[in-house]
């Protein structure tokens, strides 16, 4: 399998992995009238075809640890588990993020969810695997934390005061959904580390068929029961355009190399630190928004302020972070 043997490369990668995080939710925007909880069934495939595209090209190629197939085979089923619990976990936490969302805005669900996900994340993934220099990485955390709520409040003041009424219901979704979100990573860490274990390209793609089955179970629950809107059935699936269709799937595998291009860092430097840059995708989402959503058109002193700031100490925690790696541990 092909694996990174300079942390530059590593380094590289943990960064696409930000730019990807940060970007495949613009796939649903550039949808017309697709319920989003039809549009993630192609999401979801396209993450899966994706996955094993990956895992029998560069996971079965070269002379660095095992190919895929020989892995798959080697591995004990807690290796096994630990992956497809993971994904099992970041599909409910990504369905209650965009819930929490729409519910609340994107300046209270961010820092809710995205800040307790990237707190526990980091931590937890460092206690099982401790690389690199701890104080470094926690300051990284701690700035990137600052720059989430720079970003919640540069769209607060955006808004103006027009923006959503703050709900019990949709802080408590977005609480959960950070809980999950953070709650991924560790079991990303058990996949990885330990005797019998899985290669980062073993790891997406049971993390992603996790991710499939979990939609098979919540997705349907969703689509029934929706915390958002009207219930809406199956033949609205059928019923959509296939450029509606390519767009779900291209969502799928932007996320699906930024997730793969993570756990293949992270299998280098520490998932931790893997974990704590791609997290960084906020940042990414507000460029999309500046440059080509334009929604800070006509913004505020105090908006653009705070976006500002929020990109000032996003570099602040990535730098923060990915010295923390050749620093100790």
């Amino acid at each position: 399998m092909y694996s990174p043997a300079a942390y530059s490369t590593a380094l590289l990668m943990m960064i696409i992995t930000t730019i990807c995080w940060g970007s495949w939710a613009n796939t649903y925007k550039f949808t017309k009238g697709y319920r989003f909880e039809l549009f993630y069934w192609d999401y979801i495939f396209g993450m899966v075809v994706f996955s094993f595209v990956l895992a029998l090209t560069m996971g079965s190629m070269g002379s660095s640890g095992q190919p895929f197939l020989a892995n798959l085979g080697s591995a004990d089923g807690t290796h096994w588990i630990y992956a497809l619990v993971a994904g099992f976990i970041f599909n409910i936490a990504n369905l209650l993020l965009v819930a929490g969302i729409d519910i609340t805005g994107l300046s209270v669900a961010f820092p809710i969810a995205i800040g307790i996900a990237i707190v526990e994340g980091v931590v937890l993934s460092y206690i099982i695997q401790p690389k690199g220099n701890p104080l470094l990485l926690a300051a990284g955390v701690g700035l990137a934390v600052a720059a989430i709520v720079f970003d919640a409040l540069a769209y607060k003041n955006l808004s103006s005061g027009g923006g959503k009424k703050v709900s019990g219901k949709g802080i408590a979704i977005n609480i959960v959904s950070g809980l999950l979100m953070g709650g991924f990573a560790p079991f990303v860490t058990k996949a990885l580390t330990g005797d019998n274990a899985l290669t980062p390209y073993s790891i997406i793609v049971l993390f992603s068929l996790g991710s499939l089955l979990c939609c098979f179970v919540v997705n349907v629950y969703f689509m029934r029961r929706p915390l958002v809107g009207e219930p809406v059935n199956f033949s609205g699936f059928f019923a959509a355009s296939g450029r509606d269709h390519a767009l779900g799937l291209l969502g799928g595998v932007v996320w699906g190399v930024g997730g793969a291009f993570n756990f293949i860092a992270g299998g280098v430097v520490g998932v931790a630190i893997s974990y704590a840059i791609g997290q960084a995708a906020p940042m990414i989402a507000a460029l999309w928004g500046v440059v080509v959503w334009k929604e800070f058109r006509g913004a505020n002193a105090a908006a653009r302020v705070f976006l500002f700031l929020m990109f000032v100490f996003y570099l602040l925690a990535v730098a923060c972070i990915a010295t923390a790696h050749t620093s100790g541990g």
